[in-house]
Order: C-alpha cells, then sequence, then structure tokens
C-alpha cells in the first residue's frame, strides 16, 4: 500500500478554537429575567411594518399558486399529448 507524498487522511489542518470559559448557571427567576431584559432591547417592528408585511406575504402566497397552477395545467396537456391520454 504506497501513499503518496503530502496526503493526509484528515484533510487540511484548520486551526483550533480556545476553550470556550464555563457558562455561569443561572436559577430559572434569574434565566426569565435575563429574557425580559434582552426582550427590551429587541427593535420591534411597527404597526405599519408588521401589515404591509403580511400582505406582501399573502400577495406572495396568491402569485406563487397561480404560477405552479399554471404550469401543473401545462404539463397535464403536455403529458396528455405525449401519451394521447
Amino acid at each position: 500500500m504506497d501513499v503518496a507524498r503530502g496526503s493526509s487522511s484528515r484533510g487540511p489542518s484548520s486551526p483550533v478554537p480556545p476553550p470556550r470559559p464555563p457558562q455561569k448557571r443561572v436559577g430559572p427567576a434569574e434565566f426569565i429575567a435575563q429574557v425580559r431584559d434582552e426582550g427590551r432591547k429587541v427593535t420591534w417592528p411597527t404597526r405599519r411594518e408588521t401589515t404591509i408585511t403580511t400582505i406582501m406575504v399573502f400577495i406572495m402566497v396568491v402569485a406563487a399558486s397561480l404560477f405552479f397552477t399554471v404550469v401543473d395545467q401545462a404539463l397535464r396537456y403536455a403529458v396528455g399529448l405525449i401519451l394521447g391520454v
């Protein structure tokens, strides 16, 4: 069994990240308090932004469903012609 020069079974080496320091464990009440603090830092969308985004999602769903309906009917017609059904 001859191994080519320079080849390694482990692949290219990559730098190893330094070990993480151990995480401090907190109780359920402290965890909930931390979650609430992080939630206050979030920039939430306005009602208008949410409404516009929702409308755009519905428009795209309708457009996609129409597109796939047309493609489905075209393929059904083409297969019918090919198979003579």
